[in-house]
């Protein structure tokens, strides 16, 4: 019977021990075993690891380490046991926790004082990452007090300044950008982390993880000039590197909550699932390694590594992701998950060969048009050229930038964006959050007010009517509203053709005066000629303003008034406020309150460079033409000067080189060499902002409400990309009933009417 009894008590004892194993936030036992794995079948992961390894001995020779350093030597106990690094761990842990705060003196000098910043989010994760990882080497007494004096430095001050309701000094209208989430989810995730010794952690925790739905939701506010924090398609407004931060915070806790506490609730983010398509869309593939978008407080090195790998870590997982990773594994990001950071080595996933990783099947352009984004790429290779545009809004990280674009192309970003400096150097609000430090248009001198990157925009700028066919794209942006202190109109299209993406600026001022529009460069730009090239190693784009007049072409520009003048400015460059840098500035002799740019950029490669793309211009009355012959084909395009908002309750009629319509903008596209007046040649037709097209009374397209599209009319399909009213009935020529209709990338079922040859398309948008 005693032994019965002894046995009972011992098994007693060890499923006691079993049920108190300690839950690692993120170095569990599952992770630690596979990256172990992962060293002993990858040569990259196994060098990786013994870089970490190294970093955490160099350490232990130091005479002084801080809270940053337990990221290593905790991956390093983990991995190895060596009881080195854990005496470290509790060495340094014992010296933070006695702080008196883990603020910056910036913040405290505030009234009242801000304690629970990012200075004390940064510090409570590493604290919380040493302690975790130490937390079987700590004594008892040694866990209960470091715990406490971490919710006393770390916990307490976040949750005062953050939720609590009688001490809280921030919402979600002042703060809820990515502030929110560093600061609150890095005191919940280092709540989980002293869950077993501070009764009152867990409820710590699930109280913050409940926020979350409320600030990924956060509608914005009227009154205050506050955005829309996230765009329905995943994308954050405050730039890709605050995105990528963010958002990463979040995930952070949500992981590490889900393996401390699996059977606790989490809650419904919807965005989560779209978030690593906005990384993936906002890339550029190079390579010689990736660059992002870097509209606003950003850095074109910058990217969403670590928000994809958190979510590949939660279960969101997809090839398209997996090629995303492999694409940016490896980074400059000192708060990012790539693989040669401590926590990206824990946290790396079982991803496949790189050989085996296919391309995104994502759409090659995107339009984030809640937070007024967007990207139109050629290619998801690399080395591909992309157009990034921004017409949003202007509030701290966002800059003063309605109507900004940039270009990459050949593996170099060409037309740039000035970028930033750090925050304490003066020209950061002087000149790089301002408009004249981005590739916007200017009336005398001004575009947005100087203050809108402080108090914000009541009125922000849009994107609209992104359409993409392959060789044709287009996308146009209203800087109106942010700029509407001196514009009446300020209109951009991009409509990208083959080899060439043209500009096309609609402008209209309260009074006469002097438009320019502004180009930031990488490189070396110089003019040649009737172009404007810029250049940088093999890659190079040619700029060649077109209307309302060209550049000289020969002789000295004082012979040539009437031409465009090119103007050399001084800016500063990014992240290099001590250094100048150039940029130009494109004008018109004649102050005007109305005008027309039309600018061409010539995409040159390996493939056209012996034959760049033929583009002539040609007008007539009240309408402006470009004719562009390239790789076989010749488009005309037609800009309706009667369709710029100067008719009241009349429509735009106006016949171009006898084409009858009251389209703003049209483009159609003929073989070379064929008859570009005959209907029947027509191989492509765009129309922007019109509701019909005729030739000589036989109507070609023909609705009762304006629309955008791109009508293919080659072979025996027709395929259109198409935007209007919700409910709307298309007419389409067709000289016989078409095999097959898709309409905006499904196959649509349409009525062909013999008589009329015209196939008609009921459709519910």
């Amino acid at each position: 019977m005693r032994i019965l009894l002894l046995f009972i008590a011992i098994i007693g004892l060890s499923i006691s021990v079993q049920a108190q194993k300690h839950k690692y936030l993120l170095h569990t036992d599952a992770n630690i075993q596979r990256l172990k794995d992962q060293i002993k079948s990858d040569p990259e992961v196994r060098q990786a690891w013994e870089n970490q390894l190294k970093k955490a001995e160099e350490i232990l020779k130091r005479e002084h380490s801080g809270a940053p350093d337990l990221q290593e030597l905790g991956l390093a106990y983990r991995m190895t046991g060596d009881v080195r690094f854990a005496e470290l761990i509790k060495k340094i842990l014992l010296e933070v926790t006695t702080q008196e705060s883990w603020e910056g003196e910036d913040l405290l000098k505030r009234t009242p004082q801000w304690k629970g910043g990012l200075g004390t989010a940064h510090t409570s994760f590493y604290v919380a990452i040493g302690y975790d990882c130490a937390y079987n080497y700590l004594s008892p007494a040694e866990r209960k007090l470091i715990a406490e004096r971490i919710v006393k430095v770390g916990i307490k001050p976040a949750l005062n300044d953050w939720l609590t309701p009688e001490t809280n000094i921030h919402t979600f209208d002042t703060m809820g950008h990515n502030w929110w989430s560093a600061c609150v989810d890095m005191a919940g995730f280092a709540a989980l982390a002293v869950k077993d010794e501070i009764p009152d952690a867990v409820k710590w925790a699930e109280d913050i993880s409940e926020t979350a739905a409320e600030w990924v939701n956060f509608s914005g506010n009227v009154m205050d000039n506050k955005p829309v924090s996230f765009d329905r398609d995943g994308g954050f407004y405050e730039s890709i590197n605050y995105a990528g931060f963010g958002f990463s915070q979040y995930l952070l806790f949500r992981l590490a909550f889900q393996n401390v506490l699996p059977k606790s609730k989490l809650p419904d983010i919807p965005v989560m699932g779209k978030m690593a398509d906005f990384f993936i869309q906002t890339t550029y593939y190079a390579a010689n390694g990736p660059m992002s978008i870097n509209f606003g407080d950003s850095n074109l090195k910058r990217n969403g590594n670590s928000c994809v790998i958190l979510l590949w870590n939660l279960g969101f997982q997809s090839d398209r992701y997996a090629w995303y990773l492999k694409k940016t594994e490896r980074g400059i990001d000192k708060e990012g998950l790539e693989m040669d950071t401590p926590n990206g080595l824990i946290l790396h996933p079982d991803l496949p060969k790189t050989k085996d990783l296919k391309l995104p099947d994502l759409p090659e352009s995107k339009l984030f048009s809640d937070m007024g984004w967007a990207t139109l790429r050629d290619s998801w290779s690399d080395d591909a050229t992309m157009l990034g545009v921004k017409c949003g809004f202007t509030w701290n990280h966002a800059h003063a930038d309605a109507g900004s674009y940039i270009l990459f192309h050949k593996g170099k970003n060409l037309i740039i964006d000035s970028g930033n400096s750090w925050y304490g150097s003066p020209l950061y609000s002087q000149y790089y959050c301002q408009s004249e430090a981005h590739n916007v248009v200017l009336f005398n001198g001004k575009a947005q007010s100087r203050k809108d990157p402080y108090f914000g925009v009541k009125n922000p700028g849009h994107l609209y009517s992104l359409l993409d066919a392959g060789k044709l794209k287009y996308i146009y942006a209203d800087a109106t509203g942010p700029t509407s202190q001196w514009f009446m109109r300020n209109f951009r299209h991009f409509l990208w053709i083959g080899d060439v993406i043209l500009v096309i600026d609609d402008l209209q001022s309260y009074e006469p005066g002097k438009f320019e529009w502004l180009l930031h460069y990488n490189g070396e730009s110089k003019r040649h000629g009737l172009d404007l090239s810029v250049k940088e190693g093999d890659a190079e784009v040619l700029v060649r303003p077109l209307y309302p007049e060209t550049f000289p072409d020969g002789g000295l520009p004082h012979d040539f008034p009437e031409k465009m003048r090119l103007e050399e400015k001084q800016g500063y460059k990014d992240h290099e406020p001590e250094m100048k840098q150039t940029y130009w500035s494109v004008s018109h002799f004649q102050d005007t309150d109305r005008t027309k740019f039309v600018t061409a950029i010539i995409l040159k490669d390996d493939r056209n460079k012996a034959k760049l793309p033929n583009i002539e211009r040609f007008d007539g009355k009240n309408f402006q033409g470009v004719r562009i012959t390239q790789n076989g084909k010749t488009t005309e395009i037609y800009l309706n000067l009667l369709a710029d908002g100067r008719i009241k309750h009349r429509n735009s009629l106006n016949l171009m080189n006898g084409w009858d319509t009251d389209a703003y903008l049209m483009a159609l596209t003929f073989p070379e060499g064929s008859d570009t007046k005959e209907p029947k040649r027509i191989q492509q037709l765009f129309i922007a902002d019109g509701s019909y097209l005729r030739k000589e009374g036989k109507p070609i397209i023909h609705a009762l409400s304006k629309f955008f599209a791109i009508i293919d009319f080659e072979g025996d399909n027709r395929t259109i990309k198409f935007e209007g009213q919700p409910v709307v009935k298309v007419l389409i020529a067709a000289d016989k009933n078409p095999s097959s209709v898709t309409f905006n990338g499904r196959k649509q079922k349409a009525t062909y009417h013999s008589e009329t040859k015209m196939i008609e398309l009921n459709v519910h948008l």
